[in-house]
C-alpha cells in the first residue's frame, strides 16, 4: 500500500518505551462522556483490563488499551449492547502475578466489571487464569504466547479463552523460515538468548526445536538468560561473543529487546552473526533502537502493510488518529480479543453468564483486519486464535522498517501443531 496514503507515524522517544509510565487518564481511555441516547440506557457492561502501564515495557500495555478502548468506542457508538454502553476498567499490575490475581479479584469484586480482558504477560497470565476459575468471570487473554496457556487440557476453562499469537505456530513458522535461511547460508552453529521465564524458555525451545526438525545439521552451542527487565546485558554479550555462533535467536521484548539490541550493537555483535528476533518488529522497540541493524530476521508483529489490505491500513490511520502511542504486537491481539467480545455479548443479547458467553466464543470466525483472508477463528477445541498472520520479514534502517514478509501456511502450521500437542500429552 502506498505510505502517502496513510499520515505519517509518530516516532517516539527511546526513553519511553525504557522508561515509560504514561497514565490510563493520558491515553484518553475512560469514555469521556456516552452518546445521549445511551446515558439514558441501561447499566453499562464494565470490562476488567489488568495490565502493565508501568516500568520499562510500559508501552505495551499503554498500546493494549488504546486498541481495545477503540473497539469500544466503535459500539458505543453504534448503540452499544442493546443500549448498554461498554466500559473499560483498567489497573496496572506492573506484570506481577500477585498484583494481576488481586486486581483481577478486585475489577470484579469492587469494580463490578461483569467480563476480563487479561492484557498481562505470560508471567501473570497464569495467575489470572486461576483467578477466573475460581470466581467464574468470562476471560480473554490478550497478550500471553505461552502454548501451555491453553495448550495443555489441565488450563483450560469452559469460560476462558485466548486472542494472542501462540508460541508453538510462531516456532513452526519460524522455525520453516530459519531452516531455509540455514540451510542456504550453512548456519549450523545456533545460540539464544531469550528472557528467563515461562515465555522466554518455552517460546525458545519450540522454535529451536523445529529448526532443527527441518535442519538436523543445527546444533545449540550456547544458551543464555537475562532476567526479565534486567538493566545490563554485558554478562549475556559476552557470552554469545565467547561461543562465536553463526546465527543467533531471542524472544527478548518491549524495553528489554531496545535496551539489549542497543548494549549488544556497541560491541559490534550483529555483524558476527545472523540473528533473528522474533518480537523486533513493534513499531515502538524498532523505532527507539539507536542504531537498527539491518537484515536481522524478525516475526510477525503488527505492521500496517502485513497484510497488505486496505482493512489494515484504515485500522492503523484510525489508531494513530485516536492514540498518543504507537501501535504493538499487543494492539491487534488486544484490539482482536474485544471484538470476541463484542460478537459473544451480541450473541447472548447481553448476557454476561460466564458459560452462555463460552458457548456462544467457542469456534466462533468474525471479520478482522488482522487475520489471513480478512477472518480470524477462536478454536472450539481449545480456544485459541488461529488464521493471523504468521511469518517473517528482515529489518531495514528506515520506514517501513521490516520488508519482504513471507507468510507460513496455515496448513504447515496446523500439521505440525498436532503432531507437537501429541508428543507433550496433550491430546
Amino acid at each position: 500500500m502506498k505510505t502517502s496514503d496513510i499520515r505519517p507515524r509518530r516516532r517516539i522517544d527511546r526513553r519511553t518505551v525504557l522508561k515509560g509510565a504514561v497514565g490510563v487518564a493520558a491515553l484518553g481511555t475512560g469514555i469521556s462522556g456516552f452518546p445521549a441516547y445511551l446515558k439514558a440506557a441501561g447499566k453499562p457492561i464494565r470490562v476488567g483490563m489488568p495490565t502493565i502501564m508501568s516500568g520499562r515495557v510500559a508501552i505495551l500495555g499503554e498500546s493494549s488499551v488504546a486498541a481495545a478502548q477503540l473497539q469500544i468506542n466503535r459500539v458505543n457508538k453504534a448503540g452499544g449492547i442493546d443500549g448498554r454502553p461498554l466500559e473499560l476498567v483498567v489497573r496496572d499490575s506492573r506484570g506481577k502475578p500477585d498484583e494481576a490475581a488481586r486486581m483481577t479479584r478486585d475489577l470484579v469484586n469492587n469494580e463490578g466489571c461483569d467480563v476480563i480482558l487479561d492484557a498481562e504477560a505470560s508471567s501473570a497470565s497464569f495467575a489470572v487464569n486461576e483467578v477466573v476459575r475460581d470466581i467464574k468471570k468470562f476471560c480473554i487473554h490478550s497478550n500471553s504466547e505461552t502454548s501451555s496457556l491453553t495448550a495443555d487440557p489441565k488450563n483450560q476453562v469452559p469460560w476462558v479463552f485466548r486472542s494472542a499469537r501462540q508460541g508453538i505456530h510462531d516456532a513452526v513458522g519460524g522455525g520453516l523460515y530459519a531452516a531455509r535461511v540455514a540451510k542456504e547460508k550453512g548456519l549450523k552453529r545456533w545460540a539464544t538468548v531469550s528472557p528467563d521465564y515461562a515465555y522466554g524458555r518455552a517460546n525458545t525451545e519450540e522454535f529451536m526445536e523445529y529448526v532443527k526438525i527441518f535442519a538436523p545439521e543445527v546444533e545449540i552451542i550456547e544458551q543464555t538468560w537475562p532476567k526479565i527487565f534486567q538493566p545490563d546485558y554485558t554478562e549475556n554479550v559476552t557470552a554469545l561473543l565467547n561461543a562465536q555462533p553463526q546465527a543467533v535467536y531471542s524472544c527478548l521484548w518491549g524495553g528489554d529487546l531496545v535496551a539489549f539490541t542497543d548494549q549488544a550493537s556497541l560491541y559490534g555483535l550483529f555483524d558476527q552473526f545472523e540473528a533473528f528476533a522474533v518480537n523486533l518488529g513493534d513499531y515502538p522497540v524498532i523505532t527507539a533502537i539507536k542504531s537498527l541493524p539491518a537484515g536481522v530476521h524478525s516475526g510477525s508483529r503488527y505492521h500496517k502493510d502485513i497484510p497488505d489490505t486496505p482493512e489494515n491500513e484504515a485500522w492503523y490511520a484510525e489508531f494513530m488518529a485516536n492514540s498518543k502511542v504507537l501501535p504493538t504486537n499487543w494492539s491487534w491481539e488486544n484490539a482482536t480479543a474485544m471484538d470476541f467480545i463484542i460478537a459473544a455479548l451480541k450473541a447472548t443479547g447481553g448476557d454476561t453468564d460466564a458459560e452462555k458467553m463460552g458457548k456462544a466464543t467457542a469456534g466462533m470466525t468474525i471479520d478482522s483486519p488482522f487475520g489471513a483472508g480478512g477472518k480470524l477463528t477462536m478454536r472450539d477445541s481449545d480456544h485459541t486464535l488461529v488464521n493471523y498472520m504468521v511469518g517473517y520479514s528482515k529489518t531495514i534502517s528506515k520506514d517501513p522498517y521490516v520488508v519482504d514478509f513471507k507468510q507460513t501456511d496455515w496448513a504447515d502450521i496446523y500439521k505440525h501443531e498436532e503432531e507437537w500437542k501429541k508428543r507433550n500429552g496433550y491430546i
